[in-house]
């Protein structure tokens, strides 16, 4: 069995989206290059979700998720409560955790998740999974020409 992580939480996020990247960029300065939070892009094609607790890329992302030292796994507000807890500024998201208050939050996440593609000028997510997918099978079965 494997060491215990030296991070805190670890972040799976949309690297093609430019609202989460601003939010990342944000969160990565907040961390300082401590390595509390490991940052893995699920739009990098070698993304495994062996690796990252068997969150695949078509969960990934409908949903953010995040990974906890031992395993489990988180999705939603939750993963931004913790990850700014870990960080040392918990009280952004701490009104979230009075029932009323979390329910809204998380509410208000599930439209932001289902309209995100739209609200940042991308394709479904049905067409974005099946382009990845034709893209990992040419480059696995080498089969692909390249246009000219």
């Amino acid at each position: 069995m494997s060491a215990t992580p030296t991070w805190k939480i670890k972040l799976l996020y949309d690297s093609e989206c430019p609202l989460c990247m601003r939010e990342v960029n944000f969160l990565k300065k907040r961390d300082n290059d401590r390595g509390l939070v490991a940052f893995v892009d699920i739009a990098d094609e070698n993304y495994s979700p062996d690796e990252n607790g068997g969150i695949h890329y078509e969960a990934a992302m409908g949903r953010i998720h995040a990974v906890l030292p031992d395993g489990s796994t988180i999705k939603n507000v939750e993963v931004f409560r913790r990850i700014y807890e870990v960080l040392g500024m918990g009280w952004v998201y701490a009104i979230t955790r009075i029932p009323i208050f979390g329910w809204m939050a998380d509410k208000l996440y599930e439209i932001w998740a289902d309209w995100r593609l739209v609200l940042t000028g991308r394709p479904n997510l049905r067409a974005i999974v099946a382009e990845r997918q034709k893209r990992l099978d040419c480059t696995v079965e080498g089969r692909c020409r390249v246009e000219q």
